[in-house]
């Protein structure tokens, strides 16, 4: 079992080495190094990175965070993933219902605390997954906002100590719509109702023409991220 410093160096050689590379490349390299001991983290907006990484390990355990907030759409789109594509959706569930952490914090907490709603319904219950694996994989962008310009192919998660692995970090939204159109891929239908970028349902609005994709989310506070990545 490699130590946190060899898994560590592992990452940042990767990273190095591999941009430029395919995706299927980069995951490729993933299960070469990890076997079964990786997985996909999805929001279920599309099925652009669990249909690459079906690809490489048919039955790829693909981790949902199913927080309680969600759209229907999005829960529609979940069971659609595990129906069409040979992968293994899990459905992650916090500690507490949303009835319980309404019991516990009042009702609302995120309108209040976004970042404490975020830690608990997405942030500890994903740590909690994915302390099964060694490495995970994102779907993160370099184009989808200034927060992630510096995503690398592969990279050291130190505050999970995992090795994540961003295999579309380089893709453009064009490249993402052509994948999208050339192998018929499931995507969220509230991207085609005004939705530029899919959250929960209470902290998740549709853009303005000319908004940014992620302007929806958490709009009127400062928040960008979930606290994930």
């Amino acid at each position: 079992m490699s130590t946190r410093e060899e898994l560590r160096s592992l990452a940042e050689k990767a990273g190095r080495e591999l941009e430029g590379a395919p995706a299927l490349e980069i995951l490729g390299w993933a299960d070469e190094q990890f076997g079964s001991a990786w997985a996909v983290a999805s929001s279920m907006a599309d099925a652009v990175v669990p249909h690459l990484a079906a690809q490489v390990r048919p039955g790829v355990d693909i981790v949902f965070l199913d927080t309680g907030y969600h759209f229907a759409e999005t829960i529609g789109m979940r069971d659609a993933v595990q129906t069409v594509l040979p992968v293994t959706v899990r459905s992650i569930t916090p500690e507490q219902t949303v009835a319980e952490q309404d019991a516990a914090f009042g009702p609302r907490l995120y309108e209040r605390n976004p970042d404490q709603c975020c830690a608990l319904r997405k942030v500890a219950p994903l740590r909690k997954a994915l302390s099964e694996y060694t490495a995970w994989t994102s779907g993160l962008r370099r184009d989808e906002s200034e927060t992630r310009t510096d995503v690398r192919v592969v990279e050291w998660d130190d505050r999970r100590g995992m090795v994540k692995l961003n295999p579309i970090a380089a893709w453009t939204e064009d490249d993402v719509q052509r994948y999208i159109a050339d192998n018929n891929i499931l995507v969220n239908p509230l991207l085609f109702d005004g939705y530029g970028s899919i959250g929960c349902a209470p902290c998740t609005r549709r853009i303005q023409p000319g908004e940014h994709a992620r302007a929806g989310r958490w709009a009127g506070t400062n928040k960008t991220e979930c606290g994930l990545h």
